[in-house]
C-alpha cells in the first residue's frame, strides 16, 4: 500500500511539475511572441520614418533640380537673344559706320565740331587719323587741313588708328576716341533696344 501511495504521490508531483512546466513554457513563448511583435512594430515604424524622410529628400532634390534647370534655360534663352541682337546690330550698323568714318568730309566736320566744342582756350588739339586716310584726306580736301588748323586742330596719322580718329591736347595726357569701335558701341546701345523689340 505504501508503494501505491508513493506512486500516487510521485504521479501527482510529476503532473503538477509537468503542468507548471507547460504553464512556464507557454508564458515564455507568449512573452517571446509579444517581444517579437513589439520589435517588428518598432522596426516597421522606424522603416516608415526612414522611407518618409527619403521621399521628402527626393522630392526636395527634384524640386531644386527643376528650379535649376528652369533658371539655366532662362539664362540660355536670354544669352541667345542677346547674342542674336548683338549680331543683328553689328551686321546692320558696321558697314555704315565703317563707310562713314572713311568719308573725309564727315571726319572733317566732326573734327571741326570737336574743336568748336572744346573748352580749353588756346589749347591746340591733335587729331590722329588712320594712316590709310592720309593721301585721301590731303588730296580730296585741300582746305580741310587749313580749316582744322585755323580751328586749333593739328592733324596726324597713325597705323594704330584703323578708322575714325582720336583727339587729344597737343601736350598729351589723355585723348578722346572716335574710332569705329567707339561709334559702333554707341550706335549699338541706341539700336539694341529697337532691334530687341523688333525681334522679340
Amino acid at each position: 500500500m505504501e508503494n501505491k501511495k508513493l506512486q500516487e504521490l510521485t504521479e501527482k508531483l510529476y503532473a503538477e511539475g509537468l503542468s507548471k512546466g507547460r504553464e512556464e513554457a507557454e508564458r515564455m513563448v507568449s512573452e517571446a511572441e509579444a517581444k517579437a511583435a513589439a520589435l517588428v512594430a518598432e522596426a516597421e515604424a522606424k522603416a516608415a520614418v526612414i522611407v518618409k524622410e527619403a521621399e521628402a529628400k527626393a522630392a526636395e532634390i527634384k524640386k531644386n533640380n527643376e528650379t535649376e534647370v528652369t533658371l539655366a534655360t532662362r539664362q540660355v534663352v536670354a544669352a541667345l537673344k542677346e547674342n542674336i541682337t548683338n549680331l543683328v546690330v553689328a551686321k546692320t550698323t558696321a558697314p555704315a559706320v565703317h563707310a562713314t568714318l572713311l568719308d573725309v568730309e564727315f571726319v572733317k566736320e566732326m573734327l571741326l565740331g570737336v574743336a568748336r566744342g572744346w573748352n580749353g582756350e588756346g589749347v591746340t588739339l591733335e587729331a590722329i587719323l588712320p594712316a590709310e586716310m592720309k593721301a585721301k584726306f590731303d588730296a580730296e580736301t585741300e582746305g580741310a587741313v587749313k580749316a582744322l588748323l585755323s580751328a586749333g586742330v593739328e592733324v596726324g596719322y597713325s597705323e594704330k588708328v584703323k578708322s575714325g580718329f582720336k583727339v587729344a591736347p597737343k601736350e598729351g595726357g589723355y585723348y578722346i576716341s572716335f574710332t569705329e569701335e567707339d561709334f559702333s558701341a554707341l550706335l549699338a546701345e541706341y539700336m539694341k533696344e529697337k532691334i530687341t523689340k523688333m525681334l522679340y
